[in-house]
């Protein structure tokens, strides 16, 4: 359904999502660290930084993209899966379709085990939304 569909104008719907963030974003507490301090007393807290080992940014980046190339990759599962049952593939295409997705999973196996990874490793935690991948099944 277009917006000229459902009677809106276009950008309207964009609105509505920045609007919905302004009203979640006003529900969150404030940390303490994020309100400002009094008028007229002085701010003395030292700059956020990024702390990095020389010895581990090799392994930490790789497992940052085999995060995203893992999160694409289930992304990508579960639309082949909807397309698979709503028949939109010929039987030679989900054929072709798993055998390619089998053969990712297994490259990124390969890939975690060259590095000391676990696909679990790849599971970054969000904190209070949970983790970013589902949990495997």
């Amino acid at each position: 359904m277009t917006s000229e569909e459902d009677g809106r104008r276009p950008g309207t719907r964009f609105d509505d999502v920045a609007e919905a963030a302004t009203r979640a974003f006003r529900l969150l507490p404030a940390a303490p660290q994020d309100t400002l301090p009094p008028p007229g007393a002085a701010r003395h807290r030292p700059a956020h930084r990024i702390s990095t080992d020389p010895d581990t940014v090799e392994r930490d980046l790789v497992k940052l993209v085999l995060t995203l190339v893992e999160l694409l990759r289930q992304l990508m599962e579960r639309q082949a899966l909807q397309r698979v049952d709503a028949g939109d593939l010929t039987e030679e295409q989900e054929e072709r379709l798993g055998a390619t997705l089998m053969i990712l999973h297994s490259r990124m196996v390969e890939l975690c085990a060259r590095y000391d990874l676990t696909m679990q490793d790849l599971n970054l935690d969000l904190g209070p939304l949970g983790t970013l991948l589902p949990p495997s099944e």
